[in-house]
């Protein structure tokens, strides 16, 4: 397939564009290299060192012979040049990674949360409208995140995208079928909700064929296509705004820094592996939707954790010291989290546990740079709430 990924210089994008171009699609990048922006703003780095993006691609063609191409502009601001480049790219499908994808970070100021909004709004939207107006057949894939379900208690499974209701009112009933009520916890899982409701409305409009991901949380950085030279590296972030909590506790563990629980570790989260990421994106492209089909939607998860319970797996594991700090986020201490997965895997997933080697594996790279840390950016210094 010719593939276009939107945002493939990032966390997410990068491996999975090396793992399809792995495969034999032809790949274009677009990326207006807003993370590595982020970067300077917030004076952290990745723990492990990002190669140049144009470094990144021509180290990808000597070990593997196969071309990236990347273009570098704005989904959300550059209408007109996204137009073009999906009428000379001729993509089969899209890939959409392109919006700022931290929660903390959404919620540092008011500048942060216009930010987020402004950008991963407008790049949806405009993704969208540039597929409609390209008038070509083109298969869009979403990474969103479990965080658009919220993290309520209800008791149930988390079904994959749609829940069937009935509608009572007086004598009179009624069954459908909706989407799974929203209850983003982030402006950031706000503007994923947003997104589901684009989608919505663009395959019912325009019958654009569409499948959203609702992706847990990552752990891991390396792939087998990241690892085959230091140049092409996945991004380790550990800082408050960007790290993600099992990535943030291994790499604390190698410093020799407590493991920092927020509230009372209580909180069940979905995860998944980086590896498994590029692999669902994978799934997802060659078993897209037909047309006059719904949104696709696939939960993009693995397995279900409580922080405390992977603070003391790790813990167990390096003897680090654990401790329990006030919580930033407004949330529930303690919830249930059960999610259905059966799509992925009946698709063909074999998923990637949490098992003691891998985590070793992130330990080791998070020990060989570990003198990249600035120990002064661990903690999360965004607060969801002043009250």
């Amino acid at each position: 397939m010719n593939i276009i990924l939107f945002g493939g210089d990032g966390f997410c994008g990068w491996p999975t564009a090396l793992h399809l171009s792995e495969l034999g699609h032809s790949i274009v990048i677009v990326d207006n290299l807003s993370r590595r922006k982020i970067d300077i703003e917030l004076q952290v780095e990745s723990l492990t060192p990002i190669a140049p993006i144009d470094r990144r691609i021509e180290t990808w063609k000597e070990v593997s012979g196969k071309d990236i191409k990347f273009l570098h502009f704005d989904i959300a601001q550059d209408y007109e040049i996204l137009l073009r480049t999906i009428k000379e790219e001729k993509p089969d499908a899209v890939v959409h990674f392109a919006e700022q994808r931290a929660a903390p970070y959404s919620m540092k100021s008011s500048r942060h949360k216009i930010y987020t909004v402004n950008n991963n709004l407008n790049a949806t939207n405009n993704l969208c409208c540039s597929i409609v107006e390209s008038g070509f057949d083109i298969h869009l894939v979403h990474l969103g995140t479990m965080g658009v379900y919220g993290y309520g208690t209800s008791g149930m499974k988390i079904p994959e995208g749609y829940l069937n209701v009935e509608l009572k009112e007086g004598n009179k009933s009624a069954e459908m079928e909706i989407l799974y009520p929203a209850h983003p916890g982030s402006i950031y899982h706000m503007t994923k909700t947003q997104d589901q409701l684009f989608f919505y409305f663009y395959n019912k409009n325009d019958k654009l064929r569409i499948t959203d991901l609702h992706q847990g949380i990552v752990w891991g950085t390396q792939t087998d296509q990241t690892k085959r030279h230091d140049n092409l590296i996945n991004r380790f972030d550990y800082d408050g705004d960007y790290g993600t909590v099992l990535n943030r506790f291994l790499m604390q563990s190698a410093m020799g820094y407590p493991l920092t629980v927020h509230g009372t570790g209580g909180q069940t989260r979905a995860f998944i592996h980086i590896k498994d990421t590029a692999k669902c994106i994978q799934i997802a492209l060659e078993n897209p939707p037909q047309a006059n089909e719904r949104v696709k939607i696939y939960n993009q998860m693995v397995e279900t954790h409580r922080v405390k319970d992977l603070a003391n797996k790790v813990s167990q594991l390096t003897n680090a010291e654990i401790t329990y700090l006030k919580n930033p986020r407004n949330e529930a201490a303690e919830n249930d989290l059960h999610v259905k997965n059966d799509c992925f895997l009946s698709d063909g997933l074999l998923p990637t546990t949490l098992d003691e080697g891998l985590l070793e594996e992130v330990i080791e790279i998070a020990e060989k740079f570990k003198s990249r840390a600035d120990t002064t950016k661990i903690l999360c210094k965004s607060n969801w709430s002043n009250a």
